[in-house]
Parts: structure tokens; sequence; C-alpha cells
């Protein structure tokens, strides 16, 4: 593969035009991750936090299976990866459930706008 003209290492699996990592999608596969996401909607801002595994890492997103209140249930998220931060050890108690999730590997937060909902100007 001609790395010069794509852009993309082979070794690494970075792919410079897409963002992608591939070795840091490695990592992600099979980890626990908090999420936590901010619903900014017409009523107000709800947070939702929610666990799960993560079964898919791709250029079209991250896939994780839910686990506790949500078990059996998918959840997908962009394929940013570099919003995922590893996790301090210790005990998270999610709030709407008041499930304990201890040492996970990754937490990650997104904020949502609903559908009218005007993003502040950054």
């Amino acid at each position: 593969m001609n790395e010069e003209a794509t852009g993309w290492d082979e070794a690494t699996g970075w792919d410079e035009a897409t963002g992608w990592d591939e070795a840091r999608a490695a990592v992600l596969r099979g980890a626990v991750v908090l999420v936590g996401i901010t619903r900014m909607e017409a009523e107000g801002t709800r947070l939702e936090q929610v666990w799960g595994t993560v079964t898919r890492a791709a250029p079209v997103g991250v896939e994780l299976s839910l686990g506790g209140a949500r078990e059996g249930e998918v959840l997908r998220l962009p394929p940013d990866l570099g919003s995922f931060y590893e996790a301090a050890p210790g005990e998270y108690r999610l709030r709407g459930t008041g499930e304990v999730v201890v040492d996970p590997d990754f937490t990650v937060m997104w904020t949502v706008y609903a559908e009218g909902v005007v993003p502040p100007a950054v």
C-alpha cells in the first residue's frame, strides 16, 4: 500500500484522511465504558448515564452492548475515539438507576441537541 498517497500508516493503523486510529479502536473493543449523555431538549436538560461493553469500534461508529438496567440494548456512538478517556479505578454510581459500575475501562461524554435546540456559539 502506498502510505504517502493515502495517509494510511499500516504499522499503527492511523488513517490521516479520516482520523481513524485502528490501534486505539483495538484497545476499546471489549472494554467496559461508562457513558454520560446530556440531552438538550426544548423542555430542558436531561442527563442519561449507561454502561456497556464495546462490541464494535469501526470508522462508522462505536457500538456498546449495554449492561445493568439496560441489558440487551445496543447503544451506537460516533466514531470519535479521542472522546474516550481512561477511567480512574473505583466505583461509579449511575444517578438514574443507582447501579454501581466498578472499575470501568473508559468514560465518554456526549451532548445531544434535540431538533430546534440551538447549540451555544463557540
